[in-house]
């Protein structure tokens, strides 16, 4: 497997599940051929990737997990097939949340966060499901949760996990997620990032390595410390994981960054890791930007984030999907820029300007 721009993952964990979204009308279409505005559809935690020509969108949305298959980044949620409905019973029969979707030796894998009844949500796990084919709407086998905690080889005393991602390093496999530093009664507990290796796309093979807490001044909050919705980013020989942090709630919700020194270290040492931040903030008119992934324009010649933001700056999860190219630091880092105004003209993507 090789991700060179791969994102994704979650992060609620107070009122309700990520998959919230508004109840209002939908946002208005592109206004022209070659120009569309933000935001482009209501939801959360966005997860877009193109393969073979097409977009594939998955989302948690009416109890299931759906995967859109659309030609366009601008509308993404065409050609919805709902692909999984949880159990009636069991550790993720509900709050099924910030589903991923990635193609590894031939298959596809979505991994989300299910649970129990709340709030509180503090049954939070990580699970995966198995394509049966190459279609990603096609069938696919629940292969479980996933181990998050500190004793993989006895398997015992799972910790609390969301916003599972993946992505190969250096030839193998690897895990980030949002995760608890131990079990706790309540969900209002500060959220750490965490790292395991993985011996394949359905096992975590390793004990999970702690590789970032919100520490920085930026990522501090006045209700919550948190990060979570980790995404790998690569470009150029440097990996990347760009994350979101502050109260996902709240306006100041934005995305941070961790750094891999270099190609060949070893990504579960912490002091191979660099923080920094912000990299993407809300404006006046954009509010709580964050969890986000990457893909590229319909010919590939450029970068774009997808990412959620508040519909408005009161506290809560009614949230829209935005979009809007990127660009690259002289270091090789991302330059996300600043979010376009709501109901701005923005170029579409290259390669998906209709002739007028």
């Amino acid at each position: 497997m090789r991700l060179t721009l791969a994102a994704s993952g979650c992060a609620i964990v107070l009122l309700t599940a990520c998959s919230a979204s508004g109840t209002a009308a939908p946002p208005p279409p592109p206004i022209g051929g070659c120009t569309f505005t933000n935001p482009i559809d209501y939801g959360a935690d966005p997860w877009v990737i193109r393969q073979n020509g097409s977009y594939y969108t998955v989302a948690s949305e009416n109890g299931g997990i759906w995967v859109y298959r659309s030609s366009s980044l601008t509308q993404p949620k065409q050609n919805g097939v709902r692909v999984w409905t949880p159990p009636d019973t069991g550790w993720n029969h509900t709050n099924i949340w910030a589903p991923e979707l990635h193609y590894i030796g031939g298959k596809w894998y979505i991994y989300y966060a299910g649970g129990r009844s709340g709030p509180p949500f503090t049954e939070q796990r990580a699970g995966v499901l198995e394509s049966a084919s190459a279609d990603p709407q096609g069938a696919y086998t629940d292969r479980g949760m996933l181990y998050t905690g500190d004793s993989v080889a006895t398997g015992a005393h799972n910790v609390w996990a969301i916003d599972l991602t993946v992505h190969e390093i250096n030839g193998a496999l690897y895990a980030v997620w949002s995760g608890w530093l131990d079990n706790a009664t309540t969900d209002k507990t500060p959220q750490h990032l965490y790292m395991a290796r993985m011996s394949n796309p359905w096992t975590i093979a390793t004990n999970r390595v702690h590789i970032s807490a919100p520490t920085a001044d930026w990522e501090r909050g006045t209700e919550l410390d948190l990060e979570e919705g980790p995404e790998f980013l690569e470009h150029d020989g440097k990996v990347f994981i760009i994350y979101s942090t502050r109260e996902s709630w709240l306006p100041a919700y934005k995305l941070g960054q961790l750094r891999l020194r270099a190609p060949l270290t070893d990504p579960m040492n912490p002091d191979s890791i660099v923080k920094s931040g912000p990299v993407f903030t809300g404006t006046n008119d954009v509010y709580g930007v964050g969890h986000a992934s990457f893909t590229v324009s319909p010919d590939g010649s450029e970068n774009w984030i997808v990412y959620h933001s508040k519909l408005d700056a009161a506290p809560g999860w009614t949230r829209v999907i935005r979009t809007q190219k990127f660009d690259w630091n002289a270091d090789g880092s991302p330059n996300f820029g600043t979010p376009t105004a709501p109901a701005a003209p923005v170029k579409m993507p290259s390669g998906q300007c209709v002739a007028q």
